[in-house]
């Protein structure tokens, strides 16, 4: 049996690729659960989202404080709220808007494809 302990302090920030105005925390990455889930803690500021884009991992996003739009690559739009997720397979276009007026907390939980 194994565990890991991550402390948010210690968490690594960092700052993705096509995201703006969103500052990013990596609580527990492959290396820390034998590669096969990473989980991020992001911060979008009202007006802060994150542009089209695919990724080849699986996701999922938990909306926890304020509000989401997320839109997918078929142009369906989604109002996310604190308590409201959303999954992603390999390779789904999505974009997301912090829409509210509030700063936006969202757990995203990352999984490889399997192989």
């Amino acid at each position: 049996m194994s565990y890991h302990v991550s402390r948010k302090a210690e968490a690594e920030t960092y700052y993705p690729d096509l995201h703006y105005d969103m500052r990013g925390t990596r609580l527990t990455t492959g290396a820390d659960v034998d590669g096969c889930l990473t989980v991020s803690l992001s911060h979008f500021l009202p007006g802060g989202g994150a542009k089209m884009s695919q990724s080849p991992v699986e996701l999922v996003y938990l909306i926890l404080q304020g509000e989401m739009t997320v839109t997918t690559d078929d142009g369906k739009s989604h109002v996310l709220y604190a308590g409201d997720s959303i999954h992603f397979s390999p390779m789904q276009g999505r974009e997301s808007v912090n829409n509210g007026t509030e700063t936006a907390q969202m757990l995203v939980i990352m999984c490889p494809p399997k192989a």
